[in-house]
């Protein structure tokens, strides 16, 4: 099988259990979320997406013929080889192309694998941490993992019917809108569910704060 990526880099984890964590970002081309009519995902069922998952023209991108070539390709941007590499693997939706041979493949270049995935797809054995982000009117297959993130506030989907997965982490990110007063307004909503509820935590995305990848 091959892999199509549309971009790879080296940042810190902006959202969620990992945040500040140095990492390679692999962001896998396509989304099973959107349908491919408009280049601009207006008629994504998560019409809220902000990261560009179209095409394999991205920074360090492309097509890659094997789960070996693609291990070597990302490995070139880790920069510690006396420190164990961490891979966020994600899109679009990544595990329309993981697969076990390279999540297999991974595990002999001793790298620690995470994976952010919307939750409709099984996914295979071995990744070392797995998030999962429901999203509205889509099936979630995949209903157990180390943490799950919940873009809020919705209507189609709330913190109370996801509360009682088999999670070890609760993390609540507010919904961001171009319109700054929208989303303070969200942001404040998700400070207050927080605070309410504490099986919950804040996640915020300090990527978008620092201006970084």
């Amino acid at each position: 099988m091959s892999y199509r990526i549309k971009e790879a880099f080296y940042s810190l984890q902006g959202e969620g259990f990992h945040t500040g964590r140095a990492a390679i970002f692999c962001r896998f081309s396509s989304c099973n979320l959107w349908t491919g009519k408009k280049a601009d995902k207006d008629d994504a069922l998560c019409n809220f997406c902000d990261t560009d998952f179209l095409g394999i023209n991205g920074q360090n991108g492309g097509k890659f013929e094997t789960a070996e070539k693609l291990a070597l390709h990302l490995l070139k941007l880790w920069p510690a080889k006396d420190i164990k590499p961490f891979f966020v693997l994600t899109g679009g939706e990544p595990l329309l192309q993981v697969d076990q041979k390279l999540i297999d493949t991974f595990h002999t270049h001793n790298i620690e694998i995470a994976i952010e995935t919307n939750g409709t797809k099984k996914a295979p054995e071995n990744i070392d941490w797995i998030c999962v982000s429901p999203k509205p009117n889509a099936p979630l297959i995949l209903d157990h993992g180390d943490e799950i993130k919940l873009v809020y506030p919705q209507q189609e989907i709330t913190p109370e019917s996801v509360k009682n997965l088999k999670f070890n982490f609760f993390y609540l990110q507010a919904m961001f809108d171009q319109n700054p007063v929208i989303s303070a307004k969200n942001l404040q909503k998700t400070v207050g569910y927080c605070l309410e509820n504490p099986q919950w935590i804040l996640s915020l995305q300090t990527h978008k704060i620092l201006n970084i990848d």
